[in-house]
């Protein structure tokens, strides 16, 4: 009988149980099991607008990150090449106002 300090070893579970050779078949399945032709966001952009809209309305307000931080929605528009340019600007601004 085990006590309750000892725990019995953890053996792997789902896509860890599997060999790699097979975790990357099954990865490279991705996105086929629907035809491209009947994927609605992918044929009509407006239904996938509108369908953007709606779920951005469905949202409370103060749970809106980007609307809380408008700069941050900038930000996440941007490379991480663009956003140190942006940053350093900013640094440069600040310190000739000061």
């Amino acid at each position: 009988m085990t006590t309750s300090d000892e725990q019995p070893p953890k053996r792997k579970r789902g896509l860890a149980a599997l060999s790699p050779e097979r975790r990357r078949a099954i990865a490279a399945m991705g996105g086929k099991a629907v035809p491209p032709e009947k994927r609605a966001f992918s044929q009509d952009h407006q239904f996938a607008a509108k369908a953007g809209r709606k779920g951005g309305k469905l949202a409370k307000a103060e749970n809106r990150f980007f609307s809380r931080f408008p700069e941050k929605a900038v930000e996440a528009g941007q490379t991480s090449a663009e956003a140190r340019r942006t940053r350093a600007r900013q640094r440069k601004d600040e310190a000739a106002s000061e």
